[in-house]
């Protein structure tokens, strides 16, 4: 894969991936480690489990040929794969060009949204160089 935007809805279990164009799309799906983490009661902690560092690398790689990239998700996933990209991957974390929460849409839906987000995105940059 390698077009110019991409987008990634994650959350623990798993990452879609689109890397996309106008008229074309082309998906990807990473899946993480399923760990079960059982919490007694009155026990310090939460009950949860950091998503495993090797389920972040694998999105990172499948990024790789994207130059723009809107992370999308329902939870907390979206957010600790930012602070992965910051701490681990600044180069990737700089191609980051939103985070956006959204629940569990289809695939279709989440190709829809990226390409509307590029859009408006888009035509809110300024131009770099003016025409001839």
């Amino acid at each position: 894969m390698s077009h110019y935007h991409a987008v990634v809805w994650l959350d623990h279990a798993e990452a879609r991936i689109f890397q996309f164009s106008r008229e074309e799309a082309e998906k990807l799906t990473v899946h993480g480690h399923k760990h079960h983490l059982h919490h007694k009661a009155g026990k310090p902690g939460a009950g949860k489990q950091a998503i495993d560092p090797g389920f972040f690398d694998a999105i990172a790689a499948a990024l790789d040929g994207s130059s723009e990239i809107l992370v999308l998700g329902p939870g907390n996933a979206k957010l600790e794969f930012i602070r992965y990209a910051h701490r681990a991957k600044p180069q990737l974390e700089a191609r980051i060009a939103g985070v956006e929460t959204v629940d569990h849409p289809t695939d279709g839906q989440i190709v829809a949204y990226a390409r509307k987000y590029f859009i408006a995105e888009d035509r809110m940059r300024p131009l770099l160089a003016h025409p001839a």
